[in-house]
């Protein structure tokens, strides 16, 4: 039985990068991942995943924000490699709802610049985006995506450089707290460890049961489509986004690699999943819901399906 001085479970976007942060500081690593690594199975695949500070949620997760902007460029600096691209962001929606409201009290909270735009002057700075009269976006200069896919196989390569042991897949099956340690079983290994971190993501309450209650996946589909006027869409001209509206609540991209522009909508179907039968095949109705908010607020982005995709989203009790 090998002995760590910390195993993490799952090897996704967080841990990767726990398992990195770790191990630079010395600790012995092992990180276990129940699929093969860089899978398209759990909630870090797709390319591009948002990152913002004008955080809607709620002001107390700006601070961890400007951290994490701090440790992207941290791995760009010793990678080489770009993984963050600010382009700007736009959280729209109506002036008094949730996402507008939201965005307003991060950015004056935290003193983030900002600007609020009328739909009239959001078209005009960003012709493909075309908001109902009566709605408004918050602009963050400092919002942007993060290479997701890219960045996990980078954290992990840091981390096999700083000696951690990585073994796809692996499935963790068990484990137990013992006096000084956690012992953890998997499919065809026992290990010790001094700390498990658990960064499972749509799995943890399979792992950690008494989490069921107030975690629950849910099946998400996302759609790239070839715009009708490509330019209007690309990096550097068109901003990430939410908005909120009254077909449900957006989300999206510039072009940027894969030559599509990429939606999702939040809680695409209301579908609570096993994220092991969840169902993974895309179908008309799923294109429908995404299609139904292309067409009203992003209609020269309505050209042709290039791929849909499913993904999952792990909610708590303030997301469902």
């Amino acid at each position: 039985m090998g002995h760590f001085d910390a195993v993490v479970v799952g090897m996704g976007g967080m841990g990767s990068a726990t398992a990195y942060q770790l191990a630079r500081r010395g600790l012995k690593v092992l990180g276990l991942e129940k699929h093969n690594l860089l899978h398209d199975m759990g909630s870090s695949h797709g390319l591009t995943r948002i990152i913002r500070l004008a955080y809607y949620e709620h002001p107390s997760y700006v601070p961890l924000l400007f951290r994490a902007y701090e440790l992207w460029r941290e791995l760009e600096n010793l990678t080489g490699e770009r993984v963050l691209f600010v382009t700007g962001g736009i959280d729209a929606g109506s002036e008094n709802g949730r996402i507008v409201q939201g965005s307003l009290a991060a950015c004056r909270e935290h003193s983030l610049h900002h600007e609020v735009l009328d739909a009239s002057r959001l078209h005009e700075r960003f012709p493909g985006i075309c908001l109902s009269k009566d709605m408004v976006g918050v602009y963050s200069p400092e919002s942007g995506f993060v290479l997701s896919e890219r960045a996990i196989a980078l954290y992990t390569r840091l981390a096999l450089d700083h000696g951690a042991e990585v073994h796809g897949r692996e499935p963790v099956t068990g484990w137990e707290v013992h006096r000084d340690s956690v012992i953890v079983s998997t499919g065809t290994s026992t290990y010790s460890a001094g700390r498990l971190i658990v960064s499972a993501g749509a799995w943890t309450s399979k792992l950690i049961p008494s989490l069921s209650k107030i975690l629950q996946p849910e099946r998400q589909v996302l759609i790239w489509t070839r715009p009708l006027r490509s330019e209007i869409f690309q990096l550097g001209a068109f901003p990430i986004f939410n908005l909120q509206s009254p077909e449900g609540h957006f989300y999206g991209f510039p072009v940027h690699d894969f030559p599509g522009f990429k939606m999702g909508r939040y809680h695409h179907r209301n579908e609570k999943v096993d994220p092991d039968a969840m169902d993974r095949e895309c179908h008309p109705e799923d294109e429908a819901v995404l299609r139904e908010g292309i067409a009203r607020y992003f209609p020269e982005a309505n050209g042709p399906t290039l791929a849909l995709k499913t993904c999952l989203f792990t909610n708590t009790p303030l997301t469902v």
